[in-house]
């Protein structure tokens, strides 16, 4: 299939590439397919893209590049949304929100993009009780030069 994107125009897709979000995104209900694109060709930045909103693409980045400490508990109402049988099925993603100058973006740590690899179901999960904040610097040595 072909999808139009935010950042890459139009692109070539395969079907098993689609993630299913099966409640859509906070904000973004009725959106419930989007593919994970890598955004830049080393593997740090990704775009979730919406496969039916040209204009609805996120920035996403592995949380554990940036933050190796980072850590969380799947309520079992998310553990049973994504089918999850093995913490090997699980990749994890941050929505970044992108500043300019880029050393001032920040990381939604609260609110996990969880995917089970296996199945292609996501889900956008918000963290209650933790410690984490929708905007943690991703280069906090840069902030506070």
């Amino acid at each position: 299939m072909k999808i139009e994107t935010k950042y890459h125009g139009l692109i070539e897709l395969q079907e098993e590439e689609v993630l299913k979000f099966p409640n859509g995104l906070p904000g973004f209900m009725e959106e419930r397919e989007f593919a994970v694109i890598p955004f830049m060709e080393d593997g740090t930045f990704f775009i979730l893209q919406s496969v039916q909103t040209p204009e609805l693409g996120f920035v996403l980045t592995n949380p554990f590049t940036f933050y190796p400490d980072y850590d969380f508990n799947l309520e079992n109402q998310a553990v049973d949304t994504l089918e999850l049988d093995s913490v090997e099925d699980v990749t994890v993603y941050t929505v970044l929100t992108m500043a300019d100058p880029f050393h001032l973006t920040t990381a939604n740590l609260q609110a996990p993009v969880v995917v089970n690899a296996k199945k292609k179901l996501a889900k956008q999960v918000i963290l209650t009780g933790s410690p984490y904040q929708t905007k943690h610097n991703l280069f906090p040595e840069a902030v506070a030069k």
